[in-house]
């Protein structure tokens, strides 16, 4: 190992490791003096025509980037092109502007308005904050003539350091000239992690400390110990580099199926939201769907599909894995994830309230129509005692009464592991159903009392939180007691190390991203079962998240290119 002084430590959210010069992305645009002056009545007009000027521009340079690109960055900016043209943004601005305020002033007023709706909504909205932000920044920068803010052009590799980083940003990233991304914000969700690992780039976020790194210093990021480090002596570091080089070299290669190196199978599952996603985690290693979110298929819905339409939904994710293993999600509505058409009680803490399962406290059909639609597609599909999961379940009677209307579909029923009391009881909820799958991200957010969304809580909402473990062995052993099937298919399955300890507690079956199943599969093929099973005893004696991950790293990280075992050429 590296003798090095750590000078930062977060989350890390894509493995592998980066040496180069650090880079900061440049501060945002300031208003000149006078910007707040009253604009005379006679040129308002104006002024609102060389914002819309501005705005057009803008979401037009967003919107050919989102062209341009592919997979989730295509989709990301998509969204933030959208988000520049928001009508709701353009009414506030333009409203500003008609009382007399300068563009540039208006566009800082109205998105600070916007910024604090968006904190108070928190989830998924919390975090498009850093989008509106963007956004500002953009706007304003256009409107002074300035050149457009955002990640400087290198011309030899760095690591880039932010406070925390826009998806316009992240999505046009050159991961030949960047090695590695660290932000001080951020968390495991959000955009700069979902980018991120779609171009393969190192990254560590909520790393509080990194504000101590200056522009050009040597810094090495690894993205699975989540640490950035100045001061690391160049070839050592330079050899660790190598290695990951090789690691990334067999990852792309990798084809499964997932094993471990003596041989125990590992089912490695694809999360799914819609058919075409579908169809492209199936030119990847996967070998199924461990998890199909039904409710990202129907966010923009203003009417509820007939069972007809949604039939046909579910009939293309069968379809793209003929005769494989495909898990149905019921709708998980609610709290961040809002459905037009389903009726959402305004909530103190949404999270914590009517989402999931309890969604048929006020729609009883509407449990009972999904499922009508799910056994239409199975038919049609040819698929007998299709698998369906039921989200948010906390009591025994919702398990017992969800299988039942399955099996009277003749489903399969099975139920997701994400509130602590399943974990504790998992014998007697298995006793109901035919299988569960652990959802780690809302289970350590109830686990551990923090908002997963919360850039601020990062630390607390980290999936390697000894309690969780605990949480996640107890179901596990369940599993293992009651020969019933226990999987994971929440974000702690894409970590190629943590993966190891998931199986090594027990778990059968883990589900994630599909453009992550290679990174983990050769991970276990790089180990056997017993190294899976001594390195999970061994974190669970851990006291905290950063000892438990550097406890699992040391134990099970190939030290050389020749560990990368079972590799198909």
């Amino acid at each position: 190992m590296i003798d090095f002084a750590i000078a930062a430590t977060g989350t890390g959210v894509v493995a592998g490791l980066g040496y180069a010069p650090a880079l900061w992305v440049k501060p945002a645009p300031v208003l000149p003096a006078g910007a707040d002056a009253v604009v005379p009545e006679e040129a308002r007009e104006d002024e609102a025509a060389r914002w819309k000027a501005a705005v057009e521009t803008v979401a037009g340079r967003l919107g050919a980037r989102a062209a341009a690109a592919s997979g989730a960055a295509a989709e990301v900016l998509g969204a933030t092109a959208a988000l520049a043209g928001d009508r709701g943004l353009q009414r506030t601005t333009l409203k500003l502007i008609t009382a007399g305020s300068s563009a540039e002033a208006a566009t800082v007023a109205a998105m600070a308005q916007f910024i604090a709706k968006f904190q108070n909504l928190g989830g998924l909205m919390a975090e498009r904050v850093t989008d509106l932000g963007d956004i500002r920044n953009r706007l304003v920068s256009e409107l002074l003539g300035l050149p457009e803010p955002g990640v400087p052009t290198p011309e030899s590799p760095i690591i880039l350091l932010a406070e925390d980083l826009a998806p316009a940003d992240t999505a046009t990233l050159d991961p030949a000239l960047i090695h590695g991304i660290a932000t001080r914000l951020g968390g495991p969700t959000s955009h700069t992690a979902i980018i991120a690992r779609q171009l393969g780039i190192p990254c560590v976020v909520a790393a509080a400390e990194l504000a101590g790194i200056d522009d050009g210093a040597m810094v090495l990021l690894d993205g699975a110990a989540g640490t950035v480090v100045v001061g690391a002596d160049p070839a050592a570091a330079a050899a660790q580099v190598k290695t990951d080089a090789a690691r990334r070299t067999a990852v792309q290669s990798w084809q499964g199926p997932g094993r471990t190196r003596d041989g125990a199978v590992v089912e490695l599952l694809a999360n799914v939201q819609d058919g075409a996603g579908a169809r492209a985690a199936a030119q990847s290693p996967a070998q199924g769907v461990g998890l199909f979110r039904t409710e990202l298929g129907f966010l923009s819905a203003q009417h509820e599909p007939s069972v007809a339409e949604q039939a046909g939904i579910y009939s293309e994710v069968l379809a793209a894995f003929p005769g494989q293993k495909v898990v149905i999600r019921t709708l998980d509505a609610g709290s961040d994830k809002p459905v037009p058409f389903v009726v959402h009680p305004v909530e103190e803490n949404p999270a914590l309230g009517v989402r999931g399962i309890r969604l048929g406290q006020g729609d009883p059909g509407l449990l009972a129509r999904q499922l009508d639609a799910v056994a239409l597609a199975a038919e049609q599909q040819g698929v007998t005692n299709a698998k369906v999961m039921a989200p948010m379940v906390a009591t025994i009677d919702e398990a017992r009464d969800f299988a039942a209307a399955c099996r009277a579909r003749k489903l399969s029923p099975g139920i997701m592991v994400e509130v602590p009391s399943v974990a504790l009881l998992a014998e007697a909820f298995l006793a109901e159903v035919d299988f569960m799958s652990i959802g780690t991200n809302d289970l350590t957010q109830y686990t551990m009392a923090a908002d997963r969304m919360a850039p601020s809580l990062a630390a607390l909402t980290d999936p390697w939180q000894p309690a969780v473990l605990h949480l996640i062995r107890s179901a596990a052993a369940a599993g293992v007691s009651g020969a019933k099937p226990v999987g994971v298919c929440g974000e702690a399955a894409a970590d190629p190390f943590l993966a190891c300890i998931l199986v090594g507690l027990g778990l059968g079956s883990l589900s994630m991203a599909p453009n992550a199943v290679a990174a983990v599969g050769l991970q276990l093929e790089s180990v056997t079962l017993e190294q899976c099973r001594q390195a999970a005893v061994a974190v669970l004696r851990c006291t905290s998240a950063a000892e438990a991950r550097a406890t699992a790293r040391e134990l099970l990280y190939p030290s050389t290119p020749e560990n990368f075992q079972g590799v198909k050429k």
